[in-house]
């Protein structure tokens, strides 16, 4: 294949296009993620979303925001699952407000599993929080450990339905049983059972928080950024995204393909946000992660008004995007594709952002135009291919799809007469 170039040490290097050889990934039926390169998201239980993961960037992960390790104020405690549940009661651990969705990851088997555990006295991972102003922690890894402890403990903690055990590997004589259904004995060595809290102190920097969980895997299934962003900032910002991301224009416009669960919705909407209230032009530092938190800072401070016009926006830009581009909106395209690709985080924020910017009349006009048709010529383009496929969060990245979206729409407004 004349794509393909030997290298100096005698290695094929594949020099298609990012797109190119993600085309060649996917087989009639769907996607087979045969290169890693064109993964996809996943859901917690492992399956394939329809939404195309990022490469962060293109070579070893470096760490972005370098920090002195003496900022890192962790202390570890061991504590018992009693006293875990009196500071659910109390309202000072803080599981975020729709955490009972984010509970729901677990099955009602893995649940009771862990509670075998516990019963048969074997250690479960350490659960990982930062504290708030108030003293309360905010959970941020273990949160489905504690909600399974809870439901089975005291369901009223968290205002879920009792857990009552299934699917148990060994304690099978213990199936359908609860709480109040086990010896005194019993109960006792769940109450008093030992598990050890690491707490990152308040007044440790926001940035180093992330960091530091950004690294954690205790529980088997890796945080996510939003996942992470959720957990350290409390506020409107929360609830606020949640409500954009479930909206019916969202679902429409993403062809009701973005899973929720790990909240790659909400990170998207999080994304048009930030970049609304900042423009891709101002965006300097290169470090995505902290520009994201900084918008869920900025969106907990808004006035009633200020939320209002973003909301607009967003339902706006969104509408415009599924009628002018259909079936393909925030997906890769080239000319004559029929399948559709996976939704592309980089792509929503860009064409959404763009046209965010422009008025309703002009979105009629660009319905009225082959709008698909000149994006699928802006994919030919491999910097700007590439600039919506790897470290999507380069300064210099961002400008160059942002501006190269920008530019597309003017260029058919101004060819179709629209000033």
């Amino acid at each position: 294949m004349a794509a393909l170039e030997d290298s100096s040490q005698g290695r094929t290097r594949d020099r298609r296009s990012v797109f190119e050889r993600y085309q060649e990934a996917v087989g009639e039926d769907g996607f087979t993620p045969s290169d890693e390169l064109f993964a996809l998201e996943t859901t917690s239980d492992g399956q394939p979303t329809d939404v195309e993961r990022e490469d962060t960037d293109e070579g070893v992960d470096p760490i972005t925001s370098p920090f002195d390790p003496e900022h890192i104020d962790i202390e570890t405690r061991t504590t018992t699952v009693d006293l875990l549940l009196s500071r659910l009661r109390n309202e000072m651990i803080d599981l975020a407000p729709d955490f009972q969705r984010r509970a729901g990851i677990w099955t009602d088997e893995k649940q009771s599993r862990l509670i075998e555990s516990l019963l048969l006295r074997i250690p479960i991972p350490s659960f990982y929080a930062a504290e708030q102003k108030d003293g309360s922690w905010a959970i941020v890894d273990g949160i489905q450990r504690l909600t399974s402890i809870a439901r089975f403990l005291d369901a009223s903690t968290v205002n879920a339905p009792p857990l009552k055990l299934k699917g148990l590997e060994y304690l099978r004589n213990f199936a359908g049983a609860g709480f109040n259904d086990l010896s005194g004995k019993l109960q006792i060595r769940l109450r008093e059972t030992e598990v050890v809290v690491h707490v990152i102190r308040r007044g440790t920097p926001e940035p180093v928080m992330f960091n530091v969980f950004a690294r954690i895997n205790t529980g088997g299934e890796p945080l996510t950024r939003q996942e992470i962003r959720h957990a350290l900032i409390p506020g409107r910002s929360r609830t606020l995204l949640a409500e954009l991301a479930e909206s019916e224009e969202f679902r429409e416009a993403t062809g009701n393909s973005v899973v929720g669960d790990r909240m790659a919705d909400r990170e998207m909407v999080l994304r048009f946000l930030a970049f609304r209230l900042t423009s891709p032009d101002s965006y300097r530092t290169g470090d995505f992660d902290s520009f994201l938190a900084e918008a869920m800072h900025r969106i907990n401070r808004f006035e009633p008004l200020d939320e209002q016009r973003l909301r607009q926006e967003f339902f706006s830009a969104v509408i415009a995007a599924q009628r002018i581009f259909g079936a393909h909106a925030f997906r890769k395209y080239r000319s004559g594709q029929q399948r559709k690709s996976p939704i592309n985080k980089a792509l929503f924020e860009t064409v959404a952002v763009n046209l965010a910017a422009l008025d309703p009349a002009q979105h009629i006009r660009l319905r009225e135009l082959d709008v698909l048709d000149a994006f699928a010529a802006l994919m030919d383009d491999a910097e700007f291919e590439r600039s919506i496929s790897v470290a999507t969060g380069d300064p210099k990245k961002v400008r160059k799809r942002f501006d190269a979206v920008q530019e597309l729409f003017e260029d058919l407004l101004s060819y179709s007469g629209d000033s």
